[in-house]
C-alpha cells in the first residue's frame, strides 16, 4: 500500500517536472546560452538544473513562478561555479591545430651507422649479396646473373651473409 502512494506521488511528480521543463526549459536555455556563449555548456547546466529541481519536492509542490525562479537561480550560480573553474581558467579552444610533431632523424641515423658499419665487416661476396637482394630489390636469379655464379651459390652467399650480419650487430649491441 504504501508502495502505491510512493509510486502514484512518484508519478504525480514526473508530470509536474514534466510540465515544468516543458514550460521553461526552452527561456532557460536561451538564457544559460547568453551567459555561457557555449551551447552545449548550456545544456549541460539545464539538464542539471532539471535535475536538482526534481530532487527538490517541495519546490514541483508550490506554484509555477517559484520553480522558474529556483531554476533560473540555479542555472546562474551553475554557470558562474563553471566559470570559476580551473578548467575554465586554464582551458581555451583555439581553431589553430599545434604543428604535428616530427620523428626524430637521430635514431634512424644512428640505426643506419650501425647497418653500415655492420654492412663492412661483412665479405665483399656476403655484402653485395645482401645489399642487392634487401636494399635494391634483386631476386636470386638476377644476382647470379651479375655476379657469374649458380643460383644456389648466391642462395648460399646470403644465407652465411644474414648469419654474420646478426652476428655483427649482436657484437655492436643491437639485436640479442
Amino acid at each position: 500500500m504504501a508502495r502505491d502512494r510512493r509510486r502514484g506521488t512518484g508519478n504525480a511528480r514526473d508530470a509536474l517536472l514534466q510540465a515544468v521543463q516543458e514550460t521553461h526549459a526552452p527561456a532557460l536555455q536561451r538564457y544559460v546560452a547568453r551567459l555561457t556563449r557555449d551551447s552545449a555548456l548550456a545544456e549541460d547546466i539545464v539538464q542539471e538544473s532539471l535535475l536538482r529541481l526534481w530532487k527538490n519536492t517541495t519546490l514541483l509542490e508550490e506554484d509555477d513562478l517559484a520553480a522558474r525562479r529556483w531554476l533560473f537561480t540555479v542555472a546562474r550560480n551553475l554557470a558562474i561555479d563553471d566559470a570559476r573553474s580551473a578548467h575554465a581558467r586554464h582551458e581555451f579552444s583555439t581553431d589553430l591545430l599545434p604543428e604535428r610533431l616530427g620523428d626524430d632523424e637521430a635514431d634512424a641515423t644512428l640505426s643506419k651507422w650501425l647497418l653500415q658499419d655492420a654492412l663492412h665487416s661483412l665479405t665483399v661476396e656476403h655484402r653485395t649479396v645482401v645489399v642487392g637482394a634487401y636494399h635494391l630489390g634483386l631476386s636470386v636469379s638476377e644476382l647470379a646473373v651479375q655476379a657469374g655464379v649458380p643460383e644456389g651459390t648466391i642462395k648460399s652467399r646470403l644465407h652465411y651473409a644474414l648469419r654474420a650480419l646478426r652476428l655483427a650487430l649482436q657484437e655492436r649491441g643491437v639485436t640479442r
